[in-house]
């Protein structure tokens, strides 16, 4: 593609969306750029700290159980209060828990403040998906999400290997950075994005959205537990692929390698292929999606070289690159407008359970039955999910309109308090 041509595709990609989703892409990025604590939580407690990898491990699920728990409090929260105010208080407690984390050395203290951050981190998630979806009209949501889905992508990899010269300095800087910057999020928040929850009309509030509401809302609930089913697989990148790796006979280097075409793949092509995709059916996309991801991991019980470990790799990143923003554009559609909270929550869920569940699953199966069984069992839930997504998306409801007349008021409001 000549030079003229990219900076062309480049401005069609970004054009069009509101100035207030571009100031909460700005937050996102600004978060992910300091997002240091998870990068490099095991190597400070058992480097520096010195403590064993299970206590490392141990930590770990407890950040995740965290992330488990504010998943649905912070889709509540959402809801009732504002996305604004919850992103507000949710990015705050970050900031001031991550902090505080480095300054503890007791290890039940470490373990309760780790919980403290993950469930902080993860309340802010369905805020912004509701937010992007309020503002955004439905023709651009999936570019919307893309976008949002690359700064999330790009903030880590720059992180990933900032955190590494920051740890060879000090670890506490580490933390105080991560918490300076996400507090930095809640100043561009605070002075920049307006609150954007529709307000409801008396229908609505007479038919106000609990959490009841989304469980009893079957044809979601199965899109939910679909995508647990594709981030059960998708996981297995961060958890099962070192571990075959390492079984294997490869080195930290030999994955740190492998895995690093990740990041570039979605850096390089989320934009490009999402002006490719972003106006075709979500159904064949989604479908195609979890199989490529389902059979990418699959592949890997072939590899026997890191260049093909590499390949694999290209392969479940395409599926990634496509399923991402494709999966949230569907929820929304089939979320209420005055629920969007509550429903991105339970969205959020499905990915916090599985990074709880993934760990444990790949270990078992590669202890007792060999990686091999791991990637052929990626392929038969990656098929299972594209079978799922082919019969429960034969007839999708109509795009809600974005309510644009909330979003002005909105802004009014911010302008003039």
């Amino acid at each position: 593609m000549s030079p003229a041509r990219m900076r062309r595709a480049v401005r069609e990609s970004v054009s069009g969306l509101p100035r207030e989703f571009w100031w909460l892409w700005t937050s996102t990025l600004v978060n992910r750029l300091g997002a240091f604590v998870a990068t490099f939580m095991a190597l400070y407690l058992t480097l520096d700290r010195g403590y064993s990898a299970s206590y490392a491990g141990l930590v770990a699920s407890l950040h995740g159980l965290g992330g488990v728990v504010s998943s649905l409090g912070g889709g509540v929260m959402a809801d009732r209060l504002g996305r604004r105010p919850t992103l507000l208080i949710a990015q705050t407690a970050t900031a001031a828990s991550a902090a505080l984390l480095g300054f503890m050395t007791d290890p039940v203290a470490i373990a309760a403040v780790a919980f403290l951050v993950g469930m902080a981190a993860n309340a802010s998630r369905p805020a912004v998906q509701a937010m992007m979806a309020d503002l955004v009209r439905p023709e651009d949501r999936v570019r919307a999400f893309s976008l949002n889905y690359w700064a999330i992508n790009l903030g880590f990899a720059v992180s990933s290997m900032a955190a590494g010269f920051i740890a060879e300095f000090s670890y506490l800087a580490g933390f105080l950075i991560e918490a300076g910057m996400t507090l930095a999020c809640a100043v561009v928040v605070f002075a920049k994005v307006p609150e954007s929850r529709p307000a409801a009309t008396a229908r609505q509030a007479e038919d106000s959205v609990s959490l009841g509401t989304v469980l009893r809302d079957g044809r979601y609930m199965a899109v939910v537990g679909l995508s647990f089913l594709v981030a059960l697989v998708f996981q297995q990148g961060s958890v099962g692929l070192p571990v075959a790796m390492g079984r294997a006979g490869f080195s930290p280097a030999d994955y740190g390698l492998a895995i690093a075409v990740n990041g570039i793949l979605i850096v390089a092509l989320q934009i490009p292929v999402t002006r490719f995709i972003e106006h075709r059916d979500p159904r064949t996309l989604l479908v195609a999606s979890s199989l490529l991801a389902g059979y990418g991991f699959g592949l890997t019980a072939f590899a026997g070289s890191v260049g093909v470990f590499m390949v694999t790799v290209c392969v479940w990143t395409l599926a990634e690159i496509v399923n991402a923003p494709t999966q949230t554009g569907l929820v929304v559609r089939l979320s209420p407008v005055h629920g969007r909270g509550r429903y991105q929550g339970m969205y959020t869920l499905s990915w916090s359970v599985a990074a709880l569940i993934a760990p444990l699953m790949s270990g078992v199966v590669i202890d007792h039955l060999g990686a091999g069984w791991l990637w052929g069992m990626c392929a038969v839930v990656g098929t299972a999910a594209g079978l799922g997504y082919g019969v429960l998306m034969r007839r999708l409801p109509p795009e809600r309109p974005a309510p644009a007349k909330a979003r002005a008021d909105a802004w009014t409001e911010v302008r003039t308090a």
